[in-house]
């Protein structure tokens, strides 16, 4: 079984990979199941903060204003991570934004991973929710600020190493790691034309957007073109320009 990992958490504006951006990273390192080291940022989407996510998380448009860009910080994040394995509550979610943010960087972060919520699945009753807060609520763990990644992050190692302990000899393959998979492509650099494209767009329909179009990839801004057109129609040809 696992004694050596870094325990992962996200926040993000959403759930969707290509769609959404990362607020907060944390990571928790563990070795021989002793915490040695944390990573911990706030980092800025571009865009603003869905009000959902800001009531879930206390993440606020303010809060994350002069925070880093992804891009500045996501090769520290996978140097901190070094040849570790993941463990996170549903680590695959948390996996693959990384992953797109390290490959959108040339970057590899190829990880084996641990998920508590399988475990979970496995030593719970069928009747009991399995997110994070209600896990460790039901296995008699304190858990601090919910929905805070560096909370979130140590709540899934303290959760991790209850659940060997009281199952770990009764079924240690559950607690093995394991290959992680998620499917992403770098994205492609924005031109000039299709920034001049959206916002010729934007203007024409008059529509109110909240992300800033500059930070957007190039992929982003094709499916925000395809989405509009599709919504409110092509900008009149002699209207273009």
């Amino acid at each position: 079984m696992t004694e050596s990992y870094v325990a992962v958490d996200l926040e993000t504006t959403g759930i969707a990979v290509k769609q959404e951006k990362i607020i907060e990273i944390a990571m928790v390192k563990v070795e021989n199941g002793e915490i040695t080291d944390t990573f911990h940022t706030l980092v800025n989407p571009h865009r603003q903060i869905p009000e959902r996510i800001t009531e879930l998380t206390g993440i606020a448009d303010g809060m994350v204003q002069n925070a880093p860009d992804i891009r500045d910080v996501i090769k520290e994040a996978v140097d901190f991570c070094k040849d570790f394995t993941l463990l996170g509550h549903q680590v695959v979610f948390d996996y693959g934004f990384l992953l797109q943010a390290a490959v959108n960087q040339k970057l590899t972060f190829e990880k084996n991973g641990i998920d508590t919520l399988r475990l979970c699945r496995a030593f719970m009753p069928p009747e009991e929710k399995k997110n994070l807060g209600n896990a460790c609520l039901y296995f008699g763990l304190m858990q601090d600020t919910a929905h805070r990644a560096l909370a979130d992050a140590i709540a899934a190692h303290r959760l991790y190493q209850e659940l060997k302990k009281r199952f770990g000899e009764e079924d240690p393959a559950l607690f093995s790691e394991k290959k992680l998979f998620f499917k992403v492509k770098k994205e492609k650099t924005a031109t000039k034309r299709q920034k001049q494209h959206l916002q010729d767009l934007i203007k024409y329909h008059r529509i109110n957007v909240t992300v800033q179009i500059e930070s957007l990839s190039g992929n982003e801004i094709s499916r925000w073109i395809d989405q509009i057109i599709f919504t409110h129609g092509r900008i009149p040809e002699k209207r273009q320009g």
